[in-house]
């Protein structure tokens, strides 16, 4: 969600070579794709809305309703919704620690992360992963036997969930048994992969961004963390996994 579409448009079409389609939600949404494959969307915030510019996963559902009550159960946060959007309903919400993330029930775009030129990885960075674990999956139903959930593992250190053998997010947050992190502001953390991540940083300061971490090498591979000119964070990774 971006104060300016238009800007944002502009920034992420120079940064990371999308281009964008009109969405079934309104002129205030669309779809960015690359190479033809929808990749993200991007919306305009509400000037009455007072709340940060960030990147927000939004999962699929089978029941909006139904998610956003166990949402409510478990003493976390509906922040708005559920509500129709073109062919589908969505809702905004905070997990226990403030974490936003959405919902959606309807028909979803056939791409998933970590593959194509979908995002590469999602990354919920947070105080307690153990506790955020049993949240999401209470709520998503992640894990459950019968249903069309997903596997989660603990390797890497942090709770790792996969859509079969395939990574497609992590839960990132204090040790085995240790106390929570006060420091850590909850927040969920988007990667998109490149061609050529020391490109890009170039590319995105001079459209007016920032780069919050230079590129280095971690274990997702040769990446770095930007800021763009509204303020959201994002990270972009080599598609390869290497460095240039």
């Amino acid at each position: 969600m971006a104060r300016d579409l238009p800007a944002a448009q502009e920034f992420y079409g120079a940064v990371l070579g999308w281009s964008f389609r009109p969405a079934d939600l309104g002129s205030e949404f669309a779809v960015a794709h690359l190479d033809g494959q929808p990749v993200a969307g991007l919306g305009a915030l509400a000037s009455t809305l007072h709340v940060s510019v960030a990147w927000t996963p939004y999962f699929a559902v089978a029941s909006a309703d139904e998610t956003t009550a166990r949402i409510r159960e478990r003493g976390a946060t509906v922040a708005v919704g559920p509500l129709r959007l073109g062919h589908g309903r969505a809702a905004l919400a905070a997990d226990l620690d403030g974490a936003t993330f959405g919902l959606w029930e309807g028909a979803v775009l056939h791409w998933s992360v970590g593959r194509g030129r979908a995002p590469a990885w999602l990354e919920l960075r947070t105080r307690d992963a153990f506790a955020a674990a049993i949240f999401y999956g209470e709520v998503l139903r992640w894990a459950i036997p019968g249903e069309a959930g997903c596997d989660v593992d603990y390797a890497q250190g942090q709770v790792l969930l996969k859509d079969g053998e395939h990574p497609v997010a992590g839960l990132r947050g204090g040790a085995v048994e240790a106390a929570p992190d006060p420091s850590i502001r909850p927040r969920w953390h988007v990667y998109f992969p490149c061609a050529d991540v020391d490109r890009v940083v170039r590319v995105a300061v001079d459209a007016g961004g920032s780069a919050v971490e230079l590129p280095t090498v971690s274990p997702h591979g040769y990446e770095a963390t930007l800021r763009d000119p509204d303020g959201g964070l994002f990270t972009v990774v080599a598609a390869d996994g290497k460095s240039a």
